[in-house]
């Protein structure tokens, strides 16, 4: 992500609009950001100050370009950068030895008079004939522990131009919610996947059914403190999942410099931001994927398949079901199909299941995991390879 001081963005009516590339208005910069990934894929060996300036020499004639847009720019190529660092300290002893053989010449001049007798480019060699070593190999190494002249030693780089842009417009964003002090989501699909990654963000989160999804309502007792920079951090942190996801749209409370001004931030999954994130799997597993097929998209003796459609809360613990069953005369089931399994995971499941055990929940189990989950309700739907739909039809029935 960028820092906060490379953050570049407007305020219009009370929302803070991020900085933002597009093709229509800034066609220029997709030459540009091919030009910015070729000095990085070709900077083997040069120093990150070498790198940057080059940068900065792409978009020097570059009228619609501030200063902080360079910064950023360099930022995150740098974030998929290597360097050869300095972990063992070996350039402090370096220049303590030259340094220390320097001196008894003080001081040295590039031009040698009768005053100032000691040549500059005479004690250089003097001092790489003692130490072994040509004084170019020397002069590299002799600041290597300093970050301007780490060495490039690999670029994971972007896939194109085109991503580098993209990544730049969402690190703009992320740096504007670094003051955020609240964020609400609406979700209509993915928002299992949303939840994931708000708790792995630690974000504590209120829930709320509407007619299309879930109201997601992310904020907490950090909100409430005067430094909201941790948990700005945390949303921010959060936004590549969210963008990764279908069919959402976002505000966010977000807290200015001047105190008592809050500005919103708002998005949508139409906005076009790209994530470097992939889309979350429809399906956890082989097994509910191929149920699902199974089962098709019309109804089953009155029963309708959705797929992830209800989400359970309690405080801050979460459970969505794999499936929602919703049947013609309003009854409502739920199924968790236990396939893949390891110790922990039996623990934590059964645990979940035990906290939400006033919810019609159906269970159903492999075979080679029913050994490891001894107290199972008598209910429970039994599967060797594939989950049989007649079975789970007659569990729904006496459910």
């Amino acid at each position: 992500m960028l820092t906060r001081e490379l953050a570049i963005a407007d305020y219009e009516g009370g929302r803070i609009v991020p900085d933002r590339l597009t093709r229509k208005r800034h066609p220029q910069y997709l030459h540009h950001a091919e030009r910015m990934l070729h000095v990085y894929r070709t900077g083997v060996g040069r120093t990150r100050r070498d790198l940057h300036r080059a940068v900065w020499n792409v978009l020097a004639a570059e009228g619609d370009c501030p200063a902080r847009r360079i910064d950023a720019f360099c930022k995150l190529l740098d974030d998929r950068a290597t360097y050869q660092r300095d972990p063992r300290g070996r350039a402090a002893k370096l220049r303590r030895e030259v340094f220390r053989q320097a001196a008894a010449r003080h001081p040295l001049v590039r031009r040698p008079d009768r005053l100032f007798e000691a040549a500059e480019t005479e004690v250089k060699a003097e001092i790489a004939r003692r130490l072994g070593r040509p004084w170019a190999e020397i002069d590299r190494d002799l600041f290597a522990d300093v970050i301007d002249f780490h060495r490039l030693a690999a670029f994971e780089g972007y896939p194109d131009a085109a991503a580098l842009l993209a990544r730049y417009n969402v690190a703009q964003v992320q740096a504007a919610l670094f003051r955020a002090v609240s964020m609400t989501v609406w979700a209509g699909d993915d928002f299992k996947t949303i939840l994931r990654y708000a708790k792995l963000a630690r974000l504590m989160h209120t829930i709320a059914r509407t007619g299309e999804g879930y109201c997601f309502r992310f904020d907490g007792p950090a909100s409430m403190l005067r430094e909201t920079r941790r948990y700005g951090v945390a949303m921010a942190r959060f936004l590549p999942a969210l963008l990764a996801c279908r069919h959402w749209r976002m505000h966010a409370v977000v807290r200015t410099r001047r105190p008592g001004w809050n500005v919103s931030l708002d998005l949508a999954a139409e906005d076009g931001l790209n994530s470097h994130l992939p889309r979350p799997d429809e399906f956890d597993s082989s097994v509910e994927q191929a149920f699902a097929d199974k089962w098709g998209s019309d109804k089953r003796d009155g029963w309708e398949l959705i797929r992830e459609g209800e989400v359970l809360d309690q405080g801050q613990k979460v459970f969505v079901p794999d499936f929602l069953f919703r049947h013609d005369d309003g009854r409502r089931v739920l199924l968790e199909v236990v396939g893949f399994w390891t110790p922990e995971y039996i623990e934590a499941k059964l645990k979940t299941l035990h906290a939400f055990r006033d919810h019609r929940i159906l269970l159903a189990v492999a075979d080679a995991a029913r050994k490891d989950l001894p107290d199972l309700p008598s209910e429970t739907i039994a599967f060797k390879s594939a989950l049989s739909i007649k079975d789970v039809l007659k569990r729904l029935e006496s459910a």
